[in-house]
């Protein structure tokens, strides 16, 4: 596998090191970190205040990424790209903005148990201050989901439906548009966390029958600290601001205030205008590659993966046995090691990757398990990186003083 990506990687370029925590946060290109230096040298100043050039041009610059944005996930308008700092913050946004407003006692919340705690935890607070009920769509030790599960939880007097479509543990995707097709057919407003996704395969809004739909652009080798939500603009034109004061505003008095129009009423304060044209570059770069190209790389690394961790003796791998099922992701445990352990042992060798729930714990008690090691790849990472991980992993045990 001719690895001709890791060039335009600088942190990369040290051969010593492997990173396999993809998952978490994925490494940015030159050509990122370069949109973003032009941003900050050439036309650095507040979008959306400024009568003056620089102003006018980061104005231009901004509105342009959430172009870019709205045509990369299939949205129909651009005001319905709201940029956030992350998936978490979009889906808090969701929560106190459309949830407190719209659901009432008696009304049901499903989620799958595979969600990260960012799509758990604003809906255990819109269960407790609305009176709502917070159920779960159960999953078999694979990921897998069975439509009659849908069937039985997604019933009527349901109100809100919100899935990840890949899982950040089992790397599995979930079957999104039966959960809201469901959804849809028993009056439900439905959720989707593509966090997980969007870096790996195409995602458009309305073939996943999303109503929201978030994601988090240092996943897909944007910035930290921009995020996008997705949102049709008929549900926002109904929701008030989640966060106020400067610019999300029409006009003040010292009583009230006018909104102003979309999407500017939802992105209070200085936005993080260089964030979003390094966004922009990112999904430019990651279309530039393909999404073929991501596929094919990674379900190669995820095969080496997964056939390598069955060589090590006491170590298992948790989803499916097909490397296709695995969203560049493979959690797996060693047999008396702490995943921390394991963890610490890799990084002597310069390996890098994540151990514990990975903000999943409900997912992780339904498997009967504490925590996991993950290890997750990307189109950059190679062949030779993965045998690399393999060899030190069959080293741990030693390591740790048992005799095999």
């Amino acid at each position: 596998m001719t690895n001709l990506f890791k060039k335009d990687f600088p942190i990369l370029g040290d051969d010593r090191y492997i990173y396999f925590d993809n998952a978490a946060t994925s490494q940015r290109p030159r050509q990122v970190t370069e949109a973003v230096r032009r941003f900050n040298d050439e036309t650095n100043s507040n979008p959306l205040r400024g009568l003056y050039q620089w102003s006018v041009e980061a104005t231009d610059r901004y509105e342009a990424a959430r172009h870019r944005v709205a045509g990369f996930i299939g949205a129909k308008h651009d005001e319905e790209i709201i940029f956030t700092r992350n998936s978490t913050e979009s889906l808090n946004l969701i929560a106190y903005s459309w949830a407190l407003d719209n659901l009432t006692e008696g009304d049901r919340i499903v989620i799958t148990v595979l969600e990260h705690h960012s799509d758990i935890l604003p809906w255990q607070m819109v269960s407790k201050k609305t009176g709502a009920v917070l159920d779960y769509i159960e999953c078999d030790e694979k990921g897998g989901i069975s439509d009659g599960e849908i069937e039985k939880k997604i019933v009527p007097g349901t109100k809100l439906v919100c899935c990840m479509e890949v899982s950040n543990v089992l790397g599995c995707r979930l079957p999104v548009e039966k959960i809201t097709s469901r959804a849809h057919n028993v009056g439900a407003v439905t959720v989707v966390d593509a966090a997980q996704s969007v870096p790996h395969r195409p995602v458009n809004v309305r073939a996943l029958g999303a109503d929201f739909l978030v994601f988090s652009g240092h996943k897909l080798m944007a910035p930290m600290g921009i995020g996008v939500l997705y949102a049709k603009l008929s549900l926002l034109e109904n929701m008030t601001p989640f966060l106020r004061g400067g610019e999300m505003i029409e006009s003040v008095t010292r009583y009230g205030a006018v909104w102003a129009p979309l999407p500017q009423r939802f992105e209070a304060g200085t936005v993080n205008a260089a964030g979003a044209v390094g966004l922009a570059a990112a999904i430019d770069y990651l279309e530039d590659i393909g999404f073929d190209t991501v596929r094919e790389r990674e379900e190669k690394l995820v095969s080496l993966l997964l056939d390598g961790i069955r060589s090590v003796p006491h170590a298992e791998f948790y989803g499916s046995d097909d490397p296709k099922d695995h969203g560049g992701i493979a959690a797996f445990n060693i047999k008396g090691c702490h995943p921390h352990d394991v963890a610490s042992i890799l990084d002597t060798e310069n390996i890098c990757i994540r151990a514990g729930h990975h903000c999943a714990q409900p997912l992780h008690d339904h498997l009967g398990l504490q925590s996991t090691a993950r290890a997750s790849v990307y189109f950059y990472n190679d062949e030779s990186e993965a045998e690399r991980f393999i060899e030190a992993l069959k080293k741990v045990r030693g390591w740790l003083g048992y005799g095999d």
